[in-house]
């Protein structure tokens, strides 16, 4: 399970080192690395296991093939994917294009969210933190929790 929030810096070689413990994780899954691909909602990447993608695709799959939305997603989630191996330190180099999306220029952080991960820009983080928090007390009544 991916948790916590890790910030690492970005090397001259366009490098950045993935926590250890979201490498772990990974790594028990059978993976030396993960998927990433722009995020819909924010300026953010989205990021998980090659499982969790083969999850994803299936589920395109099982729309209807002659409607547009099957296309849209497919071109906009598995067409923008990129598979990010771990070099034998740890790091992968993410593409400027993904970068881009996410408004990256030096400092990047891992932000562990369960079974996927994000990744930010930390500032940009910071300021969705604080609304995510009032949005998730706000809707803390519409939930339903089954914790035994």
């Amino acid at each position: 399970m991916f948790l916590s929030s890790f910030e690492n810096k970005i090397d001259k070689k366009g490098r950045v080192s993935v926590p250890a413990t979201f490498r772990s994780h990974l790594n028990t899954l059978g993976y030396n690395g993960f998927i990433s691909y722009p995020s819909f909602n924010h300026s953010a990447l989205e990021a998980c296991s090659q499982d969790r993608i083969e999850k994803l695709s299936n589920t395109i799959d099982s729309l209807n093939p002659f409607e547009e939305k099957r296309d849209y997603f497919a071109t906009s989630v598995l067409s923008e994917s990129e598979n990010l191996q771990f070099d034998p330190e740890g790091r992968v180099s993410i593409s400027q294009k993904l970068l881009n999306h996410a408004k990256i220029k030096n400092n990047v952080l891992f932000v562990g969210l369960g079974k996927t991960f994000q990744i930010w820009e930390p500032g940009n983080f910071d300021k969705f933190k604080v609304f995510a928090r009032k949005k998730a007390f706000q809707n803390r009544s519409n939930l339903k929790w089954d914790i035994k």
